[in-house]
């Protein structure tokens, strides 16, 4: 089984990079092959059992190569985020709407329709703080971001129905903590405010701690995307999209949480007004009822003091080696 990884640079994509590399299979299958692409040419995950090509390029421009013709399974994750599609129009049309139709149009030059997996976004949905959202709600975006993914939603889900390729997309809640540097997500925000306070930095809060947010792991996220690699999709019909099982907290909570693992951490996160940030998320829904994803097999939520635990277990001393920070 051949692997393509399209964001394979990403913090996701490395993740999804080495969990492969570890299990060396997918869905019980073995695997020959893993493609990595990006902007710049993505560090191969070490010790992996199988050959690994970084393919650098334009999302926008898909070289061939990003999807070799014995692909079977491709992880569509690259995109401009939220605050930076917002803020350059042109910039996240070209990459979120036309990088998309270009790994369509591989796809269907390759030797047998792949599975794409496609990370979309809870930001497809509007409705604030007061909506509790179920799996037909409408998709009614309130930034460019989620227009541009719920149209990725739709193209790939054409193509489904065409026969050239077999999409499944994940709308994933907003994933915390983020590991690294600050990213132009507009919920940027809601990872800064807990990884900056446990390296020891300052963090700006650009919302009231009364505001709720739709959030999950990294670990979760993952488990997600390869469980969308494996899962039939005969049951799906032409509806492709699944809203996955994540968490409904408040900032006041996360910070609660902060406190009980690392005591006087939150004492680190000062009110600061953004009023850019604050206008795109005000408009994402607060918590679904994600029963679909429950019936197609997407594992349930760890509580929210584990993520932060797991995050100091597996990624704050990457980070903090990634920033120059002493330990």
């Amino acid at each position: 089984m051949h692997i393509s990884i399209l964001g394979g640079g990403g913090f996701l994509g490395r993740k999804i990079a080495a969990r492969l590399a570890r299990d060396g299979r997918l869905a019980g299958r073995p695997i020959t092959g893993l493609t990595l692409f990006d902007i710049e040419p993505p560090a191969p995950p070490p010790r992996a059992p199988f050959p690994v090509t970084a393919v650098p390029g334009d999302l926008a421009d898909l070289p061939t190569e990003a999807i070799p013709s014995e692909t079977e399974i491709v992880f569509h994750l690259a995109a401009v985020v939220s605050a930076q599609a917002e803020a350059d129009y042109d910039l996240g049309r070209r990459v979120n709407l036309r990088g998309t139709d270009a790994v369509i149009d591989l796809c269907r030059r390759a030797s047998h329709p792949p599975r794409v997996v496609f990370t979309s976004s809870v930001a497809s949905f509007s409705g604030g703080q007061r909506a509790i959202l179920s799996d037909d709600a409408r998709q009614v975006p309130a930034n460019s971001y989620g227009a541009q993914k719920a149209i990725g939603e739709l193209l790939l889900a054409d193509a489904s129905r065409r026969g050239f390729l077999d999409a499944v997309s994940i709308r994933l809640p907003t994933v915390i903590i983020r590991p690294g540097r600050p990213n132009r997500a507009a919920s940027g925000f809601i990872s800064a405010i807990l990884r900056e306070p446990l390296l020891g930095l300052p963090a700006e809060l650009p919302v009231p701690e009364d505001f709720a947010v739709w959030v999950c792991s990294p670990r979760r996220a993952v488990d997600w995307l390869l469980h969308a690699a494996s899962i039939a999709t005969n049951p799906m019909g032409l509806d492709r999209s699944v809203t996955p099982p994540g968490i409904s907290v408040t900032i006041g909570h996360m910070l609660q949480a902060l406190e009980q693992v690392r005591p006087g951490a939150a004492a680190l996160v000062r009110p600061v007004a953004d009023q850019a940030v604050a206008e795109i998320v005000a408009g994402w829904p607060a918590a679904f009822v994600p029963a679909r994803a429950h019936t197609l097999g997407f594992s349930p939520h760890e509580p929210l003091i584990e993520l932060i635990r797991d995050f100091i277990a597996e990624d704050l001393a990457p980070t903090r080696a990634e920033r120059g920070l002493a330990a």
